[in-house]
């Protein structure tokens, strides 16, 4: 079955910058998108970001202009880059890959990691 792997998550200084990835294992067709979600205890799963097939993106309203979704289809990676990270950016960060399938769509998700923002 096909798993996605998470790495980057640290402890990271307010104003710093961090670097999540997902890489998933073998090949996923009909891929339709690719996106981050976050958590933090007590709360709802947060959409972060997503990035098509075509490449649009798309963000949070509390993330634009820090946060940098990309791809490496070659990989069969998508990362989010974090830039002036804020205290209220602490969270477990998950990766998600949605596909077409023939009967409904079919999530992948990855196993989270933890971001912690000192102030």
């Amino acid at each position: 079955q096909v798993r996605l792997v998470e790495s980057g998550g640290g402890l990271v200084q307010a104003g710093g910058s961090l670097i999540l990835s997902c890489a998933a294992s073998g090949t996923i067709f009909r891929m339709y998108v690719r996106g981050w979600y976050r958590q933090t205890p007590g709360k709802h799963r947060e959409l972060v970001a997503t990035i098509t097939s075509g490449c649009d993106t798309n963000y949070a309203d509390s993330v634009k202009g820090r946060f940098t979704i990309s791809r490496d289809n070659a990989k069969n990676t998508v990362y989010l880059q974090m830039n002036s990270l804020k205290p209220e950016d602490t969270a477990v960060y998950y990766c998600t890959f949605v596909a077409r399938g023939s009967l409904s769509n079919i999530n992948y998700w990855g196993q989270g990691t933890q971001d912690t923002v000192s102030s």
